[in-house]
């Protein structure tokens, strides 16, 4: 990852710290940063949790300019600016890592656990998107949940299960964390985006029918795959 996307991550991840002070009820709302958790498969980054009575928020932050294309099930998304065009891992699978490891880390079912993916800077949507990926109304939309799942001192617990569990924020953490995405991406046994098996399929439609690939066992939940080498 380059310094200035490194950067520009930082800056996306300041802001939603910024709009959870300024807009969120801070005695209901209890707002927790840049965590890295360690899971059964190495560690997950997770860029904002806040916590209350109606659920726990996980929140992967992007701040990204340009034009937005991609929708729910595509793997990929892309971005595209003035003579430039990159694709960009699908946020929502991202934060389906982060959901499943707080879940786990937490010991709660994942319906109480809401996915949010905010972009922040100048960029602009150019397909219809989920209603939990959001440009603006952050705040908003985290307030219109109101059935409550859990009592104030579950809240507290939760908070300081975080707080404690989390590794440190240091360089250290960092580069662990790094050499952590490499290895499981590099996995043929265990799926990178939310620590579920891989099974090898055989593609039955399509350019490729025929060939073999790995997929998560959890399809169509979690949609990854990953070439397979030929060895057995």
């Amino acid at each position: 990852m380059s310094l200035s996307n490194i950067i520009k991550g930082w800056a996306g991840e300041l802001l939603g710290t910024a709009a959870h002070k300024v807009f969120l009820d801070g005695s209901i709302y209890f707002s927790l940063h840049n965590l890295t958790l360690p899971t059964d498969n190495g560690t997950t980054q997770v860029d904002h949790v806040i916590v209350s009575r109606f659920g726990v928020f996980v929140i992967e932050a992007k701040n990204i300019d340009g034009w937005i294309f991609g929708d729910e099930r595509s793997p990929q998304w892309s971005v595209v600016k003035p003579g430039r065009k990159f694709r960009m891992q699908n946020p929502l699978y991202q934060n389906y890592r982060h959901v499943k490891a707080i879940s786990s880390f937490l010991g709660i079912d994942e319906d109480k656990l809401h996915s949010v993916v905010m972009f922040w800077g100048e960029c602009e949507f150019k397909t219809p998107m989920p209603r939990n990926v959001l440009m603006t109304g952050y705040a908003s939309y985290i307030k219109s949940f109101d059935r409550v799942f859990f009592s104030d001192d579950e809240v507290a617990s939760m908070c300081e299960a975080l707080r404690s569990g989390a590794l440190p924020k240091t360089w250290a953490t960092r580069k662990a964390h790094v050499e952590s995405l490499r290895v499981r991406h590099a996995s043929t046994t265990v799926c990178p985006k939310c620590s579920s098996p891989l099974v090898l399929r055989t593609a039955r439609s399509g350019a490729k029918a025929g060939s073999k690939f790995y997929g998560c066992s959890t399809y169509p939940k979690c949609r990854h795959t990953a070439p397979w080498s030929g060895e057995s």
